[in-house]
C-alpha cells in the first residue's frame, strides 16, 4: 500500500492474510429530493457534508479491497457514512493479497464487484486495457478535478480516460523510531545514508537490534529499494527503470542494491537476523518496534504513514513514544516515494459512480482521517481531521508537494513482476534479503522476469 505514501502502495497497506466473507452495511439514506447534500443522522459533526449524492435506497453495492484489521475498520466507516447518506446497501469483501487474481476470477465468473480499490497503476491499466473498467461519470470527474492535482488524476487514467480516484495514499519515505531506544542509545535522527548506518550501529551497540524489516511481505522490500534507487539515481532513471527502458542489470541498480546490502548485510543491524526478517510480516515489524519501550525488539521500522495504525495497536503514543524522520538521502537529495489505493468501477451502475464521487470528496477522506492510519492527497481536506500533529505534518508535506513526487515503482509494473507474492520483484528481493551479497545474481533474475512481464 506501495503504499500504502508506495502506502502505502498503496498504495499498498498493512497487508494481512487472505480473508473470506463479507461485512454488510446498510442504513437509511438522507439527501434532499434534488440531490443536494443534507445532514446524515448519526454522522459526526467533524465530517463535512459538501458533495451531492443521489438517493440509492434498495440498491446493493459490493466493494473489494485488500484491507483487513484496522484498515478494514477505517474503510468500513467510510462505507457506512456513504450508506447513511444514500440508503445503499454496501457489502465489503476482502480480496486477499492478490487483487488482480481475485478480480480476474470474479470477472470470469460473471460477477465482478461494483467497485475495487486497486493498489497498482499497472493493474488499473491492465484492467482498463481488458475492458473491465468503467470510466468515471461526470459527477465523479468533477469532484476529482476539484480536489486533486493533475498528477493524481493522471495516475488514475488510461489512454486519456479517467477511471480511478486515489482515495488512500501514502508517503512511503519514512522511518519511524522508538524514542526510548533512541534516547537510551544517544541516537539522533539521521539525514544521510552514512549517518543512518552509523545510527543503526550505535543502537546495535546499545543492545537493541536497530532495524525491523518486514521480509515476509515482499512489497516492503520493493519500497526499500525504490527509496534508495530514487535518491541515488534520480528521477529520470527512476522513470526509465519503472517503464523498463533500462535493464535491471544497469549499473544504477548495482549501486542501489549495494547500498541496501550495507544494511541487510550489516552484522546485527536487522532484527531477528535475515532469516527471522524473512518470516516477519509488516504489522509485526511495526508492533515489535514499539512494544516494550526501551526493551523493544527493534529501534526503527521503515514504511509509510499507514504504519501509524499499527503503532497505535502497540499502545504507543505517536509524537511521544513514536516519532518519524524522512528516508535519509542516499544520493544528492532525499527521496519522495508515494503509493496509494485507487477506486475503480467494474460495473456501470449509478451506485458505483456515486461511491466514486463520494471517495473523491473531502467528506469521505475526513471520515477515515480522524481514525488515524490514513493519508489523503485531497487538497481540500481540512487537515484538522487528522488525529495528531505527526500525521498533520506528513499530510501537509504531501499536499504541498503538488505533483513533485514519484509513485511506487513496483506498483507501476505489470502485476506479474511488481505485485504478486512469490514471484518477480517480491521474490527476488526476499532472496536478496537472505543473501545480500549476491547483487549480480539478483539483478539477472530481476531482469529476466521484468523482460517477460513487460512483453506480455
Amino acid at each position: 500500500m506501495r503504499t500504502s505514501l508506495r502506502t502505502v502502495r498503496g498504495a499498498r497497506s498493512a497487508l494481512a492474510l487472505l480473508a473470506a466473507g463479507a461485512l454488510a452495511l446498510s442504513a437509511a439514506g438522507c439527501s434532499d429530493d434534488d440531490g443536494k447534500p443534507s445532514a446524515a443522522p448519526g454522522s459526526s459533526d467533524l465530517i463535512p457534508n459538501t458533495v451531492r449524492l443521489p438517493k440509492l435506497g434498495g440498491q446493493k453495492l459490493k466493494v473489494t479491497a485488500v484491507w483487513t484489521g484496522a484498515e478494514q475498520k477505517g474503510f468500513t466507516k467510510v462505507l457506512d457514512e456513504f450508506a447513511r447518506r444514500t440508503g445503499a446497501q454496501v457489502a465489503f469483501v476482502p480480496s486477499g493479497d492478490d487483487m488482480s487474481a481475485f478480480v480476474g476470477s470474479k470477472v470470469a465468473g460473471g460477477d465482478p464487484p461494483d467497485v475495487a480499490m486497486l493498489q497498482q497503476p499497472g493493474v488499473l491499466k491492465e484492467f482498463a486495457r481488458k475492458g473491465w473498467l468503467k470510466p468515471l461519470g461526470a459527477e465523479a470527474t468533477a469532484e476529482l478535478e476539484k480536489n486533486f492535482t493533475k498528477g493524481w488524476q493522471d495516475l488514475g487514467s488510461y489512454e486519456g480516460k479517467r477511471y480511478g480516484v486515489y482515495f488512500k495514499v501514502s508517503n512511503k519515505s519514512l522511518l519511524w523510531y522508538n524514542t526510548k531506544v533512541f534516547d537510551g542509545a544517544g541516537a539522533k535522527e539521521p539525514r544521510t545514508w552514512p549517518e543512518f548506518l552509523r545510527t543503526a550501529q550505535l543502537i546495535s551497540d546499545f543492545g537493541i537490534p536497530p532495524v525491523s524489516v518486514a521480509g515476509a511481505d515482499g512489497w516492503t522490500l520493493t519500497d526499500w529499494f525504490e527509496n534508495v534507487y530514487l535518491s541515488q539515481a534520480g528521477q529520470e532513471k527512476y522513470d526509465r527503470l519503472a517503464r523498463h527502458e533500462i535493464p535491471w542489470t544497469d549499473p544504477s541498480v548495482t549501486d542501489a542494491l549495494t547500498a541496501l546490502g550495507q544494511l541487510f548485510g550489516g552484522k546485527g543491524l536487522v532484527a531477528d537476523g535475515n532469516t527471522g526478517a524473512i518470516q516477519t510480516q509488516f504489522p509485526t515489524s511495526v508492533t515489535q518496534t514499539f512494544s516494550g519501550g526501551e526493551n523493544a525488539k527493534a529501534g526503527m521500522v521503515f514504511e509509510g504513514d499507514f504504519a501509524a495504525a499499527n503503532i497505535l495497536g502497540a499502545r504507543a503514543e505517536i509524537g511521544k513514544d513514536a516519532k518519524v524522520f524522512p528516508f535519509p538521502a542516499v544520493g544528492p537529495k532525499p527521496p519522495v516515494v508515494t503509493g496509494g489505493d485507487v477506486g475503480v468501477a467494474l460495473k456501470d451502475s449509478r451506485a458505483a459512480q456515486a461511491l466514486l464521487t463520494f471517495l473523491a470528496s473531502p467528506d469521505a477522506a475526513g471520515v477515515w482521517a480522524k481514525e488515524g492510519g490514513f493519508l489523503s492527497a485531497n487538497k481540500n481536506l481540512d487537515q484538522a481531521a487528522y488525529p495528531n500533529d505527526v500525521l498533520r505534518s506528513i499530510a501537509r508535506a504531501l499536499v504541498s508537494a503538488g505533483d513533485d513526487f514519484r509513485f511506487d515503482m513496483s506498483d507501476q509494473a505489470p502485476a506479474s513482476f511488481g505485485g504478486k507474492p512469490g514471484q518477480g520483484e517480491w521474490k527476488h528481493l526476499q532472496d536478496f534479503l537472505k543473501n545480500p551479497g549476491d547483487v549480480a545474481g539478483t539483478q539477472r533474475k530481476l531482469e529476466s522476469d521484468a523482460a517477460k512481464a513487460f512483453k506480455s
